[in-house]
């Protein structure tokens, strides 16, 4: 504007002006002299303005109509130079706004006229636009009348002109609105457009618009009116018009001046009458193909009107829909709704193609298709034009596929220009096929045989159309194969990229407001201000639930539709980068289902990236099971348009890069990926990575697919569950090519990223994974079940690598890891579950070591949790993975032992849960941790584990596999309390305050605490817990382990039971040492007596021990000494107990039945078990030992008298229990009385037992056989050794009752016999008199006792006579043995101890009984010597009994078993009369004696004339030695007895007077053989009774006529037996001729003979008066007989007769007278 106001332009105008006006004068002068005129009176008006005024131009424009009239009428000459030169000079005036309004109008009537005339066309179109342009000075008619001339113009003939026209009215156009625009814009200032709310909508309400607005109103109007093939309104003097010119119009000015509609309600109504019923009626299907334009008004072309009004439509409605939506919401629904019916295959090639173009520039435009959702999807009755839309696509490209395209077939080769080099056809069987043999390389589709190249034909989120652009064609133009099929793949991608980034944009400012706004609401520090933050918090959350339902109905919207394409897409993909973008879209697509948490549609995409990862056809059920989601292969309607889902097909041309194993149960041969199924995997693989946190639920498809992948592939799981290439176990090998080689360490290592990304995870997808891992491995182990084969372990080393990464937060997915490793753990297949121990132990490990926060010790519940898997892995059988658990426990141990805290019962809990059935190699192991925790980790415990550590090491005892295990177990436990002795102090005082607390979480409970062995306090509990743990062991079924067991809990309680309270001995006894006691009586007495083999190997077992019963004797013995000598050391803690005497009375009673145990070695020590309790032997208690209380003196032994009986030097030594328990006390306190009587029921208890065993022991059985137990002499000798300790305490309540008993004991006792193997180490051979040790225990025993009565109160004196009959009963063995039962015994001489035989039946022998009852002899003498006269023993005829008793040995003399014997009978005999005589005198008026004496006779007869012959090889000495014996019994009577007579009864006093007289004639039976030639004649013995004989028969001192009485008839027999005697001598003689009478009968006739001299003798020195006058009558009658002996032929008896004749000289005298003879 500037440039022509300029002086300098001005001044060139007007000289421009002048010229003009001049060559026009010029031009004129001849033809035209008016117009000549014009133009020079013109240049003088010029320069008149030019002079007049300053303001030049405004004074033109003033003038302008005349300045303008000389060219006018040039132009109306119609002459071509005239005319060119006016309309150049108007342009002129023109350019520098020099026309006033008048003037244009009247330039443009005269342009109007040249048109009509059709001059200077191009000129013409040149001045109105210029007019137009440069200034606003035209207006309404005129305006319109210069539109109606270009539009004339642009239907001339030539083509030039109408090019040239159809631009100007483009621009005109344009020029209308765009003053509009301007005029808004000048007036947007100074008013607020109140006219626009004023106006109505009436259609020709224009008058309150302003002028510019006011002719692009009408216009437009006209506009429409004529695409209508209407009049126009305002456009006057229109001839004719196209319809596509018109619909180009309207699209420019929609297009560009979309602003006028959308601010003006006249012209937003328009568009919505005029302008879209236009379009529906132009589209509506009437419109046939072949149809022209219909209207008669308008002389259109009407060959093929089809296309180019189609596409042209198409662009009105995309303009439409992208600039009016808002305004035209419904008209839009309809546009829209015939888009997607343009797609349909029945529609030309053509359309579908414009249409598809169409959707393209929709799909661009993310927000617009978020408003149709807004507007229709969501709206209820509306159609879902979105959805719609989508599926139309879907629909189209599966149409596309398979409908080959109509009339265009793909064998011509009709390339687009994108497309260089078209595909050959290769004639093959399948269809079309698209490779041909790996020709060509095109990018492109290929399905079932239809091949479709892939064209570039957009850049990416940009619709750049091909054919809506085609404006200048009129026929439908070909389309070249692909293009549309591209278009629409370019629509599904922009419209997924779209969607997907504006929809993830809005979402990530809405989380950043929400989390912004609550931050600064927490934060904001006045109520006021919060309560706005809060406010405007909400505000936004309403507004994202609102956005939130606009986005999920979107891809409610969409997803079925796309995912039926992209399917479909993928499968028919044969390049790369289309497979890389359908991929991407699926991604993109599942990545944001997955955000706004659409979980169906989600898993929907997920399945079908997964299907493309695999094999065309391959079972996977997660995919074909999937909920609804994918619906396979079903046609599922939407919305009446019906969207089949295409499978895969299975002849996808593609390269194969891998064959491998399909992961099934029955594998079917191999299977083969390709390369795109690789491709299909990176892509599941980077979903997972990228958008692991919204996958859910859809972490299963993911993995089942990637687990089969990983399968297919062969890689196999190394340490840390990372996945490595390995070979594959079974079938053909897996075949790879170098291609995928290459890829394998890369997927490997992806697959490994994406476990570890999963610590980005929140808990909740943690989760979801966790849960997929589990789900999956549980499919896998169904699959492995029930064979051999390979598993599949992908998913349990995959739990192990999420476990390991998430660490840090291992609490939240502990317990579903480790349960799902735990059933892993139990499965049948080994590999698999080696690799759920190996991912479970690897996981616990890994727990322990990682530094967490707060660290472990601080956080013991996560320890436990941790550690809690590795106990429940006890509850798996399989040993392999036992080992395993163990060997994890034995690395925890070695790196985490001192940490473990809390954690030690489950670890201990683990050792301690191995079975005795599981295999020595796991015992082994288990062992080797405990030993660890003995030797290295008591310390670092917490006491209260001490106790499982006993159980633990106690269970290991148990376990029978290895010996040395159980042994070596003991060992341990011995360890461990000397562990406890060492640490008590710590420990006790740990557990105390351990127990303090329980204590008081109970209370709290309310529940009662409940361990074992309470109320004892916590340390001897533990205590106790070891004690019966060991007692367990002591009846452990092997020998070795009850033996180490017992030595073991023997001293333990012996080295440490110091340490426990009081209290707590109680239970020691009754639940640890009394119980094991019962259990191993229990055992031993069931035990089995067979005889055990040879032991394992080599071992040979001594006969000792050769049956199970002999082993048990063995634990018995030990346990019953073990017990007996804790009651005898620690007897000062026992006995203050209160129910001491019932546990004495219980010890008691098992050593009474071990005694009685048919078993020697046992009821040997239960003696020695019983002698130790019994304190006889003495225990040395070691007073210097640490454990002692230091107020405890050891007791000085009381020494009680020194009892030893003859031949038992050992005195027994006891300590006192008073003097003992007088120690304990403080000096200061008295003991307690009440003691020594509770004392004495021990003893007398003790007694009772000791009773029972004695009587029960030696009671004979009733049947014998070769089994028949029959007790040891040890066993006996020891049995009775005990009694005389136990009588010195019992002995002041001693009774004969208790007598009798021991009595009947010492007597079976001491008739036992003993077996023949035994005799020659118990028996002294037979000529030595000696005695067993047996018997001088029996002696012993009497002695004690007898030496008590002696000492004891008269009341005990009573009992002498009980032991003299016990003595004598001993005394009676040396001639009768005594019976043991029935058992036949042999005696000692013939038993064949010589030559032992082992094994052989025992034969019993009876022992020799000779010494032992010579010694009792000897015994019942002294006695009888110190007690013959108390009153008892006068009373109980003792005396009798002990004459009858000798009477015996006695009347056997020769025949006794033992020579001496007979002989200390004499000679006891005679000790025992010589004092017992004259106590019997004494009381011979009492009556007492009267039955002895009888006895007492029979006993010298028995004695004197014994019927046993001496031996032969007598010899003389003996004989005389012997001899000399009876004389001492003759001179016994002579001085003991006949002197005293008169206390005497008369018929002993007879007896003894017959006796004396058999003995002075020594007579001898008639029967006489050779071998009794040589008798010898008791010649001394029968002089010595003659003359006792006749000592008495003439004794002097008769006092009583009773004595003389038995002198005489004494005599009288005497002299009769000598006459009987001679007799008989004389008769023999005779008879016996020649031969010499027997040496017998001549010595018996020399006796008589001497006899009768003898008495002749003693006759003669008596005093006459005492003899009776018969007596001499009767010697003298013996004269006669005595000369008949003469003729005798022995000398000796003739010497004798010779002695008897002489004395009867004295009877030579004459006789007296008779007077005298009478008085006589």
């Amino acid at each position: 504007m500037s440039g022509t106001n300029s002086p300098e332009a001005v001044k060139k105008l007007l000289e421009n002006m002048q010229s003009d006006l001049r060559a026009l004068s010029l031009e004129c002068k001849k033809k035209f002299p008016p117009v000549k005129e014009a133009a020079e009176s013109g240049i003088i008006k010029v320069k008149t303005i030019a002079a007049r005024n300053t303001e030049i131009l405004a004074a033109l424009k003033e003038n302008s109509s005349e300045v303008v009239q000389p060219f006018l009428m040039g132009c109306g000459t119609k002459e071509p130079k005239i005319t060119q030169l006016c309309l150049a000079a108007i342009q002129r005036l023109m350019s520098h706004e020099v026309v006033s309004e008048t003037a244009a109008g009247n330039i443009i009537n005269m342009l109007w006229q040249l048109m009509e005339n059709s001059l200077e066309e191009l000129k013409l179109l040149q001045t109105v636009l210029v007019l137009l342009t440069t200034n606003t000075v035209v207006h309404d008619e005129a305006l319109s009348k210069a539109i109606v001339l270009c539009f004339r113009l642009h239907f001339t003939k030539d083509n030039i002109t109408n090019n040239t026209a159809a631009a100007t009215v483009r621009q005109v156009v344009t020029v209308v609105f765009e003053r509009m625009v301007a005029e808004d814009e000048r007036h947007r200032d100074v008013v607020e457009q109140p006219v626009l709310v004023q106006g109505n909508s009436n259609r020709r309400s224009v008058s309150t618009l302003k002028p510019c607005a006011k002719d692009a109103y009408m216009l437009f109007q006209d506009l429409c009116q004529l695409v209508n093939a209407d009049a126009p309104y305002w456009l006057v003097g229109m001839t004719e018009m196209t319809r596509t010119f018109g619909l180009e119009l309207l699209e420019s000015v929609l297009n560009d001046f979309p602003q006028v509609f959308l601010q003006h309600q006249e012209f937003s109504f328009l568009l919505k009458e005029r302008v879209c019923p236009l379009v529906i009626k132009l589209f509506s299907p009437n419109i046939k193909f072949r149809q022209g334009s219909g209207t008669s008004s308008s002389p259109a072309p009407v060959e093929k009107p089809y296309f180019p009004i189609c596409m042209r439509l198409l662009r009105v409605v995309s303009v439409l829909i992208k600039q009016f939506y808002s305004l035209l919401v419904t008209e839009c629904e309809i546009f829209l709704s015939l888009l997607v019916k343009f797609l349909d295959a029945d529609k030309p090639q053509w359309l579908r193609a414009v249409a598809v173009e169409s959707i393209h520039r929709l799909c661009v435009q993310p927000q617009l298709l978020r408003s149709f959702c807004q507007s229709y999807d969501m709206k209820q009755h509306s159609t879902k034009v979105f959805r719609d839309i989508v599926n139309a696509l879907g629909s189209f490209i599966q149409s596309l596929f398979l409908v080959p395209p109509t009339g265009n077939p793909a064998t011509t080769n009709q390339a687009g220009s994108n497309n260089s080099g078209g595909p050959v056809s290769a004639p093959a069987n399948s269809g079309m096929l698209g490779i041909g043999g790996g020709v060509t390389l095109l990018p492109a589709f290929e399905y079932r045989g239809t091949w479709i190249p892939i064209l570039t034909v957009t850049v990416q989120g940009s619709a750049k159309a091909t054919y809506l652009e085609m404006l200048d064609k009129v026929e439908p133009p070909t389309i070249p194969e692909g293009y549309a099929m591209s278009v629409a793949f370019h629509c599904l991608l922009d419209l997924v990229r779209g969607i997907t980034s504006m929809i993830e944009g809005e979402l990530g400012e809405v989380e950043t407001e929400c989390q912004t706004t609550t931050t600064e609401a927490v934060s904001s520090p006045t109520q006021s201000s919060e309560q706005q933050e809060l406010q405007s918090t909400s505000d936004q959350m309403d507004k994202a639930i609102v956005s939130r339902a606009v986005w999920e109905e979107m891809v409610n919207a969409c997803w079925c539709g796309l995912l039926a394409a992209l399917s479909l897409l993928l499968d028919a993909s044969t390049d790369e980068a289309a497979t890389e973008n359908i991929l991407k879209a699926e991604l993109t697509m599942a990545a944001l289902c997955g955000r706004l948490g659409l979980v169906t549609s989600r898993d929907a995409f997920i399945t079908a990236i997964c299907k493309g990862s695999l094999p065309p056809h391959y079972a996977l059920t997660v995919l074909n099971t999937t909920t609804a989601a994918t619906l396979p292969n079903k046609s599922y309607s939407i919305q009446g348009q019906s969207v089949m889902m295409i499978s895969p097909s299975s002849d996808s041309h593609q390269q194969v890069v891998a064959v491998g194993q399909p992961l099934a149960v029955q594998p079917q041969g191999t299977v083969m990926l390709t390369s795109k199924n690789i491709q299909c995997m990176r892509t599941l693989l980077n979903l997972a990575h990228c958008h692991g946190a919204v996958l859910g639920t859809s972490w299963q498809l993911v993995l089942a697919t990637l687990q089969h992948l990983v399968w297919i592939l062969g890689l196999k799981p190394s340490s840390g569950g990372a996945l490595k290439p390995g070979r594959a176990v079974e079938g053909p090998s897996t075949v790879l090519t170098t291609a995928v080689m290459t890829d394998l360490p890369v997927i490997s290592n992806i697959l490994s990223r994406l476990f570890e990304s999963s610590q980005y995870l929140d808990d909740v997808s943690l989760h979801h994974l966790i849960n997929a891992l589990c789900s999956l491995s549980l499919e896998a182990m169904d699959m492995a079940y029930g064979n051999n084969k390979e598993p599949s372990l992908f998913a349990v080393a995959k739990l192990l690598e999420t476990g390991l990464v998430n660490m840090h937060r291992i609490e939240i997915l502990w317990r579903p890891l480790t349960g799902h490793l735990l059933e892993v753990c139990q499965h049948p297949n080994s590999r698999m579950r080696e690799w759920g121990a190996e991912a479970l132990t690897s996981l616990i490990k890994a727990g322990l070591t990682f530094n967490h926060d707060p660290p472990l010790s601080q956080n013991q519940r996560l320890q436990l949790l941790l550690l809690n898997p590795l106990k429940e892995m006890s509850s798996v059988n399989h040993p392999d993975i036992r080992l395993k658990q163990l060997e994890c426990v034995l690395q925890i141990l070695q790196s985490q032992g001192d940490s473990l805290g809390p954690g030690w019962p489950l670890v201990l809990g683990v050792m301690g849960a191995i079975r005795n059935d599981q295999g020595e190699s796991l015992i082994r192991t288990a062992f080797q941790c405990l030993q660890l925790v003995v030797t290295d980790f008591l310390p670092t415990m917490p006491c209260t584990c001490l106790q499982i550590v006993v159980d633990v090491a106690g269970s290991f005892g148990l376990h029978n596999q290895e010996l040395n295990i159980s042994l070596t177990s003991i060992g341990l436990l011995w360890n461990i309390s000397d562990y406890f002795f060492q640490r008590g102090e710590t420990i006790e005082k740990e557990l105390n305050n351990e127990e303090a607390a329980q204590q008081k979480q109970a209370e709290e409970k309310g529940v009662v605490l409940n361990r074992p062995f309470h109320p004892a306090p916590p340390f001897d509990c533990l205590w106790l817990c070891l004690y019966a743990k060991l007692g367990e062991l002591c009846v452990d079924p092997r020998p070795a382990v009850r033996k180490s067991a017992g030595q073991t809990l023997f001293s333990t309680i012996g080295a440490h039971g110091t340490l426990l309270q009081h209290s707590t001995w109680h239970t020691v006894i009754w639940k640890v040492l009394f119980h094991l006691l019962d259990r191993v009586r229990e055992s031993s007495t069931t035990a089995d007596k067979e005889k055990i083999e040879s032991g394992g190997g080599n071992i040979l077992i001594h006969h000792s021990r050769d049956t199970a019963e002999k082993q048990w004797a063995e634990t018995w013995v030990l346990t019953l000494a073990g017990v007996a000598r804790i009651f005898n050391t620690r007897r000062y803690l026992l006995q203050p107990l209160g129910d001491f005497s019932r546990a004495w009375d219980v010890l008691l009673d098992h050593i009474q039945s071990a005694a009685l145990s048919k078993n020697n070695e046992v009821s040997l020590a239960a003696l020695k078990s019983f002698q130790e309790i019994l304190q006889i032997v003495t225990p040395v208690r070691d007073s210097d030992k640490p454990e002692t209380p230091p107020a405890v003196h050891v007791p000085v032994p009381v020494l009680l008298g020194s009892i030893s009986g003859p031949g038992l030097n050992r005195p027994f030594v006891r300590t006192d229990s008073i003097g003992e328990r007088l120690g304990r006390y403080s000096s200061s306190e008295p003991p307690m009385v009440t003691d020594e009587l509770e004392d004495l029921n021990l003893w007398w208890a003790a007694w009772n037992t000791w009773y029972r065993v004695g009587s029960e022991s030696t009671k004979p059985p009733i049947t014998f056989d070769k089994l028949t137990f029959i007790p040891s002499q040890p066993f006996l000798t020891a049995l009775i050794q005990i009694f005389p300790a136990l009588y010195q305490h019992i002995k002041t309540g001693f009774n004969m009752d208790d007598l009798q008993k021991l009595g009947v004991i010492l007597h079976s006792a001491v008739s036992v016999p003993i077996s023949s193997d035994a005799s020659p180490f118990i028996l002294p051979s037979y000529t030595e008199a000696v005695l067993t040790s047996l018997q001088e225990a029996v002696l012993t025993a009497l002695d004690v006792l007898q030496k008590a009565i002696c000492i004891g109160p008269e009341n005990m004196q009573i009992m002498y006579p009980a032991i003299f009959d016990q003595l004598l009963a001993f005394v009676e063995f040396s001639c009768k043995p005594p019976q043991y039962g029935q058992l036949e015994t042999k005696h000692i001489a013939n038993a064949k101890y010589n030559q032992i035989q082992l094994f052989a039946p025992a034969e019993w022998v009876a022992l020799n009984y000779v010494p032992f009852a010579e010694r009792s002899l000897e015994v019942v003498v002294d006695l009888y010597q110190k007690t013959a006269c108390h009153k008892a023993v006068v009373s109980e005829k003792v005396l009798q009994n002990i004459i009858k008793t000798l009477r015996v040995p006695l009347s056997l003399k020769y025949s006794c078993p033992s020579e001496s014997t007979w002989k200390l009978a004499v000679s006891s005999l005679l000790k025992v009369l010589s004092i017992g005589l004259p106590v019997a005198r004494q009381h011979a008026s009492s009556g007492k004696f009267d039955s002895m004496w009888p006895e007492l006779a029979n006993t010298f007869e028995d004695f004197l004339f014994t019927k046993s012959i001496p031996p032969d090889n007598l010899s003389i000495q003996e004989f005389q030695r012997n001899e000399s014996i009876d004389v001492e019994v003759v001179q016994l009577i002579s001085t003991e007895i006949l002197p005293y007579a008169n206390f005497i009864p008369k018929e002993f006093v007879g007896q003894i007077m017959t006796m004396l007289n058999k003995g002075s004639i020594h007579s001898q039976s008639s029967s006489f053989t050779e071998a009794e030639i040589d008798i010898r004649l008791r010649e001394e013995f029968s002089k010595m009774c003659f003359e006792t004989l006749l000592q008495f028969s003439f004794s002097n001192k008769v006092t009583t006529p009773q004595e003389g009485y038995i002198s005489r008839m004494a005599l009288s027999v005497l002299l009769k037996r000598s006459q009987d005697v001679l007799h008989r001598y004389i008769e023999d003689e005779r008879l016996s001729g020649k031969c010499p009478l027997p040496r017998q009968q001549v010595t018996e006739i020399i006796f008589v003979l001497k006899a009768v001299s003898t008495l002749i003798d003693s006759l003669k020195k008596t005093q006459p008066e005492n003899v009776d006058g018969n007596t001499w009558a009767q010697v003298i009658a013996l004269y006669p007989t005595l000369v008949e002996c003469i003729t005798c032929s022995s000398s000796e008896v003739c010497s004798a007769l010779k002695e008897a004749l002489v004395p009867f000289k004295d009877f030579m005298q004459p006789p007296a007278s008779k007077v005298q003879n009478g008085e006589s």
